[in-house]
């Protein structure tokens, strides 16, 4: 199993989604990748480890509706639907939730925050390292993005992400994914996600520094050291 580019965008985007429910459907539709393609990028992140279930898999040999019970790739295809989850009498009460879980129960996935921060900041840009190209319009990222206008001094050169509806100009990157400059457009803190990933690829020594302690504290919050730094968002 090899880890592809839109795995990573996939479990960025539910780090960006919170704990909003959601659909393979609507994954695939915000992304804009197939639903097939949707549920590849789940099953690779669950092999990967930036992903946990939030469901117990079935018993080994239990059969699952009308599937042949040796079939292992069946788990996340047959089980959930592409319309909205259904709830089942076997779901958890909602007393026995904390607070704000209920969402993440009805999701199939969740991300590993911890897998996915170590991931993210140590390793993905050389899983996946920047291309540089020419000068060209396009969409800002790195620390020209939108989320970082007045965190660094004007004259900075700018990255864009080619686009034809570009209003940038700058040296363009080749972004993480196709479907990248589309997704990003579509949600404002998958964005920021994306730019600081960027950051990290192409960015000078302060930018790398400030993307890595972001990107801890919208990943993995928990283990983000406490500062009292301005905020990037």
């Amino acid at each position: 199993m090899q880890l592809k580019p839109q795995d990573f965008l996939v479990a960025l985007k539910l780090v960006a989604w919170g704990e909003q429910r959601w659909t393979y459907a609507r994954l695939a539709q915000e992304l804009g990748i197939s639903v097939s393609e949707a549920h590849a990028c789940i099953k690779r992140g669950l092999q990967a480890g930036l992903l946990l279930p939030n469901r117990e898999p079935p018993p080994s040999g239990a059969s699952v509706g009308n599937a042949d019970a040796n079939n292992v790739d069946g788990d996340l295809a047959v089980q959930e639907p592409l319309g909205i989850y259904r709830v089942t009498r076997k779901r958890v009460r909602r007393a026995a939730l904390p607070d704000g879980a209920e969402a993440a129960a009805d999701n199939p996935v969740r991300p590993h925050a911890r897998n996915l921060a170590e991931f993210a900041l140590h390793g993905a840009k050389y899983a996946f390292p920047a291309v540089k190209l020419p000068l060209v319009a396009g969409v800002p990222t790195s620390h020209s993005a939108p989320a970082f206008a007045g965190v660094f001094a004007p004259g900075s050169t700018d990255f864009v992400w080619p686009h034809p509806n570009g209003t940038v100009r700058g040296v363009g990157i080749e972004p993480l994914h196709p479907a990248v400059p589309f997704a990003a457009m579509q949600d404002a803190k998958l964005y920021e996600l994306l730019a600081l990933f960027d950051a990290l690829r192409v960015g000078k020594a302060r930018e790398r520094g400030m993307a890595l302690e972001r990107l801890q504290a919208l990943i993995d919050p928990e283990s983000a050291p406490k500062t009292k730094g301005p905020s990037y968002g």
